[in-house]
């Protein structure tokens, strides 16, 4: 228990760090209220002069009341956690202009939001602010968390027009836009497998083979052509990415003609894959 905590601890800790370098050095400098509690400080701090930590401070004690009541306990304290690391670390990192081109630094200030915000939700945590939400949202109504933070976000956006020119408020969309992707890249894209269907007179022997060198079965499935109307054992293989070489070179070394049709998929569910075989 012990190990679990210092390990979500050390991965809170390097996301809130992320996004306050996102702040400090990328969005702040250029004046980029690109959506959340941070966005809502940025505006803050340039229209009334108030200090942002001061106004993270007190909207993530809200923030924190809320997830208790909607979230959970385990939620609550892990968005304690990020909550109240996040203005500690927007005073500790350097308020710095790390890239002078505006274009270039929203880019990578949305990025690092986005990769922070990742690993924030994997860990069922947050960084309080306008990131509670979309976990409500989730639970709730099945929603993903990066749209619905693009949503809330939106309205923060919105806000810039009555602070800043007509450009920093299209500086701001864009930013939601890139962390969006960032998000639905990592949230869909770390997870791809290959699915590949082959069709061979061999369809045994390769069956046989696949399963000893992936330690995974496969599955048979009865196919019947519509040319000749002959029915045909067909193989479905789920594997890694990593292992399709090796599976071209096991299927060439029994059929070189065989049929095969590769797709990518974004997610595998079940033995050999969300847990080990062997398990119950």
């Amino acid at each position: 228990m012990i190990k679990y905590w210092i390990k979500k601890l050390i991965y809170i800790t390097i996301a809130i760090n992320l996004l306050a370098v996102g702040v400090n050095m990328f969005l702040a400098p250029h004046k980029i209220a690109a959506g959340g509690l941070t966005g809502l400080a940025v505006l803050a701090e340039s229209y009334f002069g108030w200090e942002r930590t001061i106004t993270v401070w007190i909207g993530q004690a809200v923030v924190i009341v809320l997830a208790f009541f909607t979230l959970g306990r385990e939620y609550a304290l892990n968005t304690a956690i990020g909550a109240l690391s996040l203005p500690l670390f927007l005073g500790i990192i350097p308020r710095y202009r790390l890239i002078d081109d505006t274009m270039l630094s929203m880019i990578f200030g949305s990025a690092l939001f986005g990769v922070a915000a990742c690993i924030l939700y994997h860990h069922k945590a947050s960084s309080g602010g306008t990131a509670v939400p979309p976990l409500i949202f989730k639970k709730y109504f099945n929603l993903r968390p990066s749209i619905g933070l693009l949503a809330i976000d939106s309205v923060v956006v919105t806000l810039c027009l009555l602070v800043f020119d007509i450009d920093t408020f299209f500086f701001a969309i864009l930013s939601n836009v890139i962390t969006s992707i960032v998000m639905s890249q990592i949230e869909n894209g770390m997870n791809k497998k290959k699915c590949v269907n082959i069709i061979s007179d061999k369809f045994a022997e390769i069956a046989k083979e696949v399963a000893a060198a992936f330690g995974r079965g496969v599955t048979i499935i009865p196919t019947v052509g519509a040319y000749k109307g002959q029915e045909t054992p067909m193989l479905m293989v789920t594997l890694e990415k990593s292992n399709y070489k090796q599976l071209i070179e096991i299927v060439n070394r029994h059929d070189e003609k065989c049929f095969m049709v590769t797709n990518i998929v974004s997610d595998v569910h079940g033995r050999g894959f969300t847990f080990e075989s062997g398990s119950v």
